[in-house]
């Protein structure tokens, strides 16, 4: 039997890495595991050049809370780690490091389903 919240997560997924792909994004790596312990959902080349680690988020009710509020200092941590170790072995060229997260909640409206909203630059983490 299928997990409700593993197939809520990759449905997720594919739907952010398609919508960052439409605005010109390039998609790098789903589900990267890195040696330092970490897994970045995904990672992509933004239009500028900036290599993003994506955190996606994803609720089905707003009953259990927000997918910001389940981004902490530790995650943020993970992902930098995962992200540097990616920049390191990966050999790709960019013009700096950055953490973006990705919130999919539910939109209001009867054929609503979800709202999509990037909150870039979680981290402060790196810059250029």
């Amino acid at each position: 039997m299928a997990d409700a919240r593993h197939d809520l997560g990759r449905s997720a997924e594919e739907a952010t890495a398609a919508w960052l792909a439409r605005a010109g994004w390039r998609i790098l790596a789903r589900r990267h595991r890195t040696a330092v312990g970490g897994e970045v959902d995904l990672v992509a080349m933004d239009p500028s050049g900036i290599l993003v680690a994506v955190e996606v988020r994803a609720r089905r009710t707003a009953r259990t809370g927000t997918g910001a509020e389940a981004i902490d200092r530790r995650r943020i941590a993970r992902l930098s780690r995962s992200l540097t170790a990616f920049a390191a072995a990966a050999g790709v060229r960019h013009e700096g490091l950055r953490i973006d997260l990705v919130l999919l909640e539910p939109a209001s409206g009867p054929d609503a389903r979800f709202s999509a909203r990037r909150v870039p630059d979680v981290g402060g983490w790196l810059s250029g």
